[in-house]
């Protein structure tokens, strides 16, 4: 797919990896409408960008929202949808668990309610993460959810196809407004305590991610596929 002249809507596009998705779909020449609960946020954007409002747990709300902007080519959801809970399963308190499935919801409300308005060849993808397959310590929820997103993509990706694609990046450690400490030396400590032992042992940016992300809108030869941007966290001990 040529994105120049494509219609693009990117749901929590107007921060972290998703904003650096709307950017670098813009700048490849596509329209872009950037969905979050909170756009305003998002400040200065590229000319071919348009924000909207939406909450992607809000199933109604995406069903008018998605209609009401249909046709579009491509479809990304990098939308956390809520708080994501960490620590030892066995000692986690079970409505945060739940919470963090926030994500799947709105996955698949994007996915439900976007699928039928995407014009043919157009594409879809979801970014999940490296603990979907990594299965890291205190990071159950996250590893549960990824999984679920990851296994949603495949199915869906057999019934849509050959005319519409789907597909998921998964990444690891990335520098995103997500990583609540605000001091520079106390963020640069944590991101190297986490990635330490990965093969690239820093943490990734977001545009590094984007670029996954173009890869599979932009081949039209991918689909029900994971791409990591992991920076080789999988192949780590």
């Amino acid at each position: 797919m040529d994105i120049k002249g494509r219609k693009a809507v990117v749901f929590g596009g107007t921060s972290g990896i998703g904003l650096a998705t709307t950017t670098i779909l813009a700048d490849g020449g596509a329209e872009v409408v950037a969905i979050s609960r909170d756009p305003s946020k998002a400040g200065a954007l590229p000319d071919r960008v348009t924000t909207r409002a939406c909450d992607v747990r809000d199933s109604a709300a995406m069903e008018t929202l998605l209609a009401e902007l249909a046709p579009f080519d491509i479809l990304v959801s990098a939308a956390t949808g809520g708080e994501r809970a960490i620590g030892p399963f066995v000692e986690m308190e079970i409505d945060g668990f739940k919470g963090s499935f926030d994500k799947l919801w709105g996955y698949a409300n994007v996915v439900r309610y976007g699928a039928q308005h995407l014009r043919d060849e157009g594409s879809i993808t979801l970014v999940s993460g490296s603990p979907a397959r990594a299965y890291p310590k205190d990071l159950s929820a996250l590893s549960a959810v990824g999984g679920a997103v990851e296994a949603l993509v495949k199915t869906v990706a057999r019934e849509i196809a050959p005319a519409k694609r789907i597909n998921v990046v998964s990444p690891g450690v990335i520098d995103t407004p997500m990583m609540v400490i605000e001091d520079p030396a106390e963020r640069a400590a944590a991101y190297t305590g986490m990635t330490q032992d990965h093969l690239i042992p820093r943490a990734g940016l977001p545009e590094e991610v984007a670029q996954g992300l173009l890869f599979v809108i932009a081949n039209d030869f991918v689909t029900g596929t994971i791409v990591d941007v992991d920076g080789g966290w999988l192949l780590s001990d």
